[in-house]
């Protein structure tokens, strides 16, 4: 692959006012980009089924944002905010949710400079009791903190104090505080898996009905994976060659069932997201570490870079069912791994036929995965939907791109 990635050939000019501030009244009636046989329409949402090619399994993320974003004050009523990241202590997502009494978190910290010494205490009533909650840093790290939060009540879990007391952390170009809309139109209507930071924003279209509709009148299969999406989809390139740019690790986790129908689906999946292009993508890894060393070593994270060592000549199905034969062998129903992949133009799918998206910022990481997949039809795409009205962003319209 080409390492020398100019990352203002990956720009364009997006007006403040094509930002989508809040979700539209009804998820499903916002609009389609289609780019399929090598042209561009557009269509509404709901109409998708008329689009996706016969037989398609859609893969989707079922991660579900969590109430982030928690507010302490000092005794001088400074405030300060806390924004948990991930679990650091225990790291395991789901035992971090039920731990009872305290648990520490890789943070970051809003007003950080007020903040020298001591706890931080908040308090708040919930159907009457009274809660008591503190936080303490325990060490730092260049880009975030580590906090241990204690609370006084033994029967309640950080996942509650988390809903309780937390507030959706939507993303920062939205450029106001969160509402009550957010708490349930910045998760998808699949969500399941608490986790992210940040929502699968591809999903935020799909209904219940239509899902329904997709698999009774089309036909099309559905599957779920989960990746827990980090604060780091929303940093920006910073470098001027993008291939410097140092990639944020998520966590995924797939059954072996889903698995299964992804490897008999091979050549047939539509990728909910980039979220779940990058999980799709990083199990040809795996299944490239067993062919060469007999072990998926799913404790080590995928690389940045790691994808590209695989040569050409080996398919995807290949990959995703030497990874299958190994978790039966060693009767493992789920695999749980972290991926630092990058996406960029160079990169070979494997995996996925395409991809459905909503408009992503200008020189971002996701705009470069988009490049990847359709080349420098990007430019075409985004000066299309710029032209037709679309919105842009977390809250915007959907895409469904489709390079072969």
């Amino acid at each position: 692959m080409n390492r020398d990635i100019h990352i203002k050939d990956f720009s364009y000019s997006l007006p403040e006012e094509r930002i989508a501030r809040f979700p539209l009244a009804e998820r499903d009636l916002s609009k389609l980009l289609i780019f399929k046989d090598g042209k561009i329409s557009h269509t509404q949402f709901n109409r998708i089924g008329e689009q996706l090619p016969a037989h398609s399994l859609l893969v989707f993320n079922n991660t579900k944002v969590i109430r982030a974003r928690l507010m302490f004050f000092k005794e001088s009523g400074a405030r300060i905010e806390i924004f948990c990241l991930e679990p650091y202590n225990p790291a395991d997502y789901e035992r971090a949710f039920t731990q009872t009494g305290s648990c520490q978190w890789k943070c970051l910290v809003g007003n950080l400079k007020k903040w020298k010494t001591g706890a931080l205490y908040t308090r708040f009533t919930d159907q009457g009791k009274e809660y008591v909650i503190s936080a303490n840093r325990k060490s730092s790290t260049e880009k975030e903190e580590i906090i241990e939060f204690e609370w006084n009540d033994q029967e309640v879990s950080f996942g509650q104090i988390l809903e309780m007391l937390g507030k959706i952390p939507i993303p920062p170009y939205l450029n106001r505080e969160s509402c009550e809309t957010d708490n349930t139109r910045y998760q998808t209507v699949y969500s399941k898996i608490e986790g992210s930071v940040a929502a699968p924003t591809a999903g935020l279209h799909f209904t219940d009905q239509l899902i329904e509709t997709l698999k009774q009148q089309y036909h099309i299969q559905t599957e779920e994976i989960t990746l827990h999406v980090g604060a780091g989809t929303f940093l920006p390139v910073k470098q001027e060659n993008a291939a410097l740019h140092t990639m944020h690790a998520e966590h995924f986790d797939i059954t072996r069932s889903t698995l299964q129908n992804i490897c008999q689906k091979s050549g047939e999946i539509i990728a909910v997201g980039t979220t779940s292009v990058r999980t799709l993508e990083s199990l040809s890894v795996i299944g490239y570490r067993i062919m060469q060393t007999g072990s998926a070593d799913e404790n080590r994270e995928i690389g940045q870079w790691e994808a590209y060592d695989i040569p050409d000549t080996i398919s995807g199905q290949q990959l995703l069912k030497t990874l299958y034969t190994y978790m039966e062998q060693h009767d493992l129903l789920r695999l749980k791994c972290s991926t630092r992949i990058m996406i960029v133009p160079g990169y070979h799918f494997r995996v996925i036929r395409g991809i459905i998206t909503n408009f992503h910022q200008p020189q971002s990481t996701l705009l470069l995965l988009i490049s990847a997949l359709i080349g420098d039809t990007w430019k075409e795409v985004y000066n299309y939907a710029l032209s037709n009205d679309f919105r842009f962003l977390s809250y915007g319209d959907s895409s469904l791109l489709l390079p072969k």
